[in-house]
């Protein structure tokens, strides 16, 4: 579904992505785990056409898309929830949700989308009215989810879900992550939390300084000595 082939993104003089070669098949979830600064949301800025490299290929299906507009890569069914969630903090949940349907033009299909959003998470039915900066942290990053699910992606991006909540609360959304996998959107997630990310995945990649350096099944990577050591802070 997803390939990216010898990437190489800048920002400004600094060479952020060098050489990145990824692959991300349909159905799977795929995470990219790495230190702080490594390159992982770079990665997925510029999948998602925010950041354009400067040499390489970015295919979605058989279509590059390294050129293309980020709005006309949501149309083609890629869309990221941002680290950090990134809600509008003036607007109800309601109005959040509407705002990740902006391309969608079938009233209809906003309604279904809204109801299948509360199913998934029942809490942002009950804050429906309520402003999007008077949530928890918790709820926010459901909210951040549930605003890009609205979009209907073929290929959802989440970069650090898990970032500043409670064990529990992470607990809650992997639950959620997994169930939106099931149901048929492929997920290409990028996290900190080594640890929960290679647990939900199929297969990982280890970015090290803007490079690939380590790729396997998900189950291998957690039995890596160098994995184990360096990302899960075993001994």
């Amino acid at each position: 579904m997803l390939r990216l082939e010898d990437v190489h993104t800048y920002y400004g003089n600094i060479h952020a992505l060098r050489g990145v070669s990824l692959e991300v098949e349909e159905g799977e979830i795929v995470c990219l785990i790495g230190a702080n600064g490594a390159g992982k949301s770079t990665t997925l800025m510029t999948i998602s056409g925010v950041l354009r490299p400067a040499r390489g290929r970015v295919l979605f299906g058989d279509e590059e898309i390294q050129e293309v507009r980020p709005d006309a890569i949501v149309a083609r069914g890629i869309c990221q929830v941002p680290e950090g969630r990134r809600i509008f903090p003036r607007l109800t949940v309601r109005e959040n949700l509407e705002m990740g349907a902006f391309l969608r033009h079938d009233h209809r299909a906003v309604e279904a989308g809204l109801e299948r959003v509360f199913t998934l998470f029942p809490v942002l039915r009950e804050r429906v009215s309520q402003l999007g900066g008077t949530l928890s942290g918790g709820e926010q990053q459901m909210l951040a989810i549930a605003r890009a699910l609205m979009a209907s992606p073929r290929l959802l991006l989440l970069d650090e879900p898990s970032l500043g909540l409670a064990p529990l609360m992470v607990q809650q959304i992997y639950a959620i992550i997994r169930e939106i996998n099931a149901a048929g959107t492929t997920i290409f997630l990028v996290e900190q939390n080594a640890h929960m990310a290679l647990r939900v995945a199929r297969r990982g990649y280890v970015m090290e300084t803007g490079q690939v350096v380590l790729a396997d099944r998900a189950p291998a990577l957690l039995e890596n000595e160098m994995v184990r050591k360096v990302y899960l802070g075993e001994v």
